[in-house]
């Protein structure tokens, strides 16, 4: 009867735990890029919005500042800012807190000034934007196209050759 139990138990847990697996992700792509919504405060920057970005490349970055993931992948963004910028590229770092402390403004301003990070963040407190994102992850890229469309993600670390060979593709593409 033990063992019945455990494979009961067992099968259960393994049902429940693929309902959350990454393969049952759908990210928006191809589509338009929803608006930043429900934007708490911007940092580095007055408020944004996508249809005013219309003609330019945006990389929106979800991160939460004491992720070490997006630790670990935020000096490859600060570099694609600084040397693609000029070309047209702009970067939205889109601030979705995991814990309650992350939610303080100031603690946000403080990170973001100890990162140098000096591209616009948007501070997204109610997961607003994250849901009309459809957003799972942190860290997670998107990059929306001239035209405003999502042409490439990536979530978590890694593949940063791949995400800026997106990013120089995108620049050198003719709006659509």
């Amino acid at each position: 009867m033990l063992t019945l139990l455990r494979s009961a138990f067992v099968a259960l847990a393994l049902t429940g735990l693929t309902a959350y697996a990454p393969s049952q992700a759908r990210p928006i792509s191809g589509g338009t890029a929803p608006e930043f919504t429900g934007i708490d405060n911007w940092i580095n920057s007055q408020p944004l919005t996508l249809s005013q970005l219309r003609g330019k490349v945006v990389l929106v970055d979800f991160w939460t500042y004491s992720c070490i993931n997006c630790i670990h992948t935020t000096p490859y963004v600060k570099q694609w800012y600084e040397k693609y910028k000029d070309q047209g590229l702009v970067v939205v770092g889109v601030h979705t807190p995991e814990y309650a402390y992350e939610r303080d403004t100031k603690n946000v301003q403080d990170a973001v000034r100890r990162a140098g990070i000096t591209y616009p963040v948007a501070q997204d407190n109610r997961y607003a934007t994250w849901k009309a994102y459809d957003n799972l992850y942190w860290p997670a890229f998107y990059l929306v196209d001239k035209s405003g469309k999502i042409v490439y993600t990536h979530f978590g670390e890694g593949d940063y050759d791949k995400t800026e060979a997106a990013i120089k593709a995108q620049l050198a593409a003719r709006p659509s």
